[in-house]
């Protein structure tokens, strides 16, 4: 098969089509015949040298692909009412830039009626992510007012939807004014441009000087200091990622008085039973919202297999608004 390598650490450019063996699926797994494979920010990190791969997994990037079913372990694939011949998208722990992809079958979804193999492949990464840290660890509730950190992202764009859909107050940062204005087309009821404006002062002046009660982080460092200053009591923050830097400091004092909550997650090496039962809360509660039209896949481009290395150029940009898709 055709998959995309990383040649040696480095730039987009270590990013070469080549050729490896088709993998086989084994117990509780299924083989994908790929049609999109979709690009997230751990990809990029895991060509710098910054990522490794969990032991035991494919060492080629790809976290989300979506195609049609070739084969597999025929009970587990009972159970989960998955047939051979379906469409489906699946989230995987590497091994997604390629013509056949293996897959634990627990980790699949169907395609949702009507999306094409690259809006379905844009789907898994971000929504696994947002459903397990911003409904499962943070626990946001109906009404209550939720920040997310860098709006126009995969990541930011599918928590902007997702928060609306289920009744929180959104506001979304984001770097520029038309990125901006493409948070509130999304759904954000506020969207505050972090380059010229304070998003602390923003928050604290939009939420009356309540504060908000969850924030979705992506940039870490000395984010977190000014995130706790605009929380309400009892606010929640998850990090996600840390593009700002590893080393925070912040008023202790206001986390104890506030009784506030700061955690994280990295969803990569999680157990597939964990990523099983995302699944099935997707397929619950928000694949029926995507079927419904009020949730939407955002796909700024598509790049052949072979331009992957002009793909993960463009992310590394910041000029995206939503999800890059390879095709094959």
């Amino acid at each position: 098969m055709h998959a995309v390598e990383i040649t040696s650490f480095g730039g987009p450019e270590v990013l070469r089509l080549g050729e490896r063996p088709a993998p086989v699926a084994g117990a509780g797994e299924l083989l994908i015949r790929v049609a999109a494979s979709g690009i997230n920010r751990p990809d990029v990190l895991q060509r710098m040298g910054h990522y490794a791969p969990p032991p035991g997994t494919s060492d080629l990037p790809g976290l989300e692909v979506a195609g049609v079913v070739e084969s597999g372990d025929a009970l587990a694939m009972a159970e989960a009412g998955i047939r051979v011949g379906d469409r489906v998208c699946a989230l995987v722990a590497g091994g997604g830039y390629a013509q056949w992809c293996v897959a634990p079958v627990v980790q699949c979804l169907p395609v949702p009626d009507g999306f094409s193999d690259v809006e379905a492949a844009s789907l898994p990464e971000t929504f696994f992510t947002v459903w397990s840290n911003v409904f499962d660890r943070a626990r946001l509730q109906a009404g209550e007012t939720f920040l997310v950190q860098g709006g126009t992202s995969g990541i930011g764009v599918t928590a902007i939807q997702l928060a609306r859909a289920f009744g929180a107050t959104v506001i979304a940062t984001a770097g520029s004014d038309d990125k901006c204005a493409a948070c509130l087309a999304l759904g954000a009821h506020h969207a505050v441009n972090y380059k010229s404006r304070d998003f602390v002062a923003e928050a604290k002046r939009i939420t009356e000087a309540r504060g908000v009660d969850v924030v979705l982080d992506m940039v870490a460092g000395d984010y977190v200091a000014r995130e706790v200053e605009c929380l309400a009591e009892g606010g929640r923050i998850v990090i996600i990622a840390v593009q700002g830097g590893v080393q925070s400091g912040f008023n202790a004092g206001l986390v104890l008085r506030k009784r506030l909550t700061i955690t994280g997650s990295t969803l990569r090496p999680r157990p597939v039973a964990f990523k099983g039962a995302i699944a099935r809360a997707l397929r619950e509660h928000v694949w029926p919202l995507l079927t419904a039209g009020k949730v939407r896949p955002v796909i700024h481009s598509t790049f052949a297999a072979a331009d992957a290395a002009q793909a993960h150029a463009l992310m590394e940009s910041n000029q995206h608004v939503g999800k890059i898709v390879l095709t094959w």
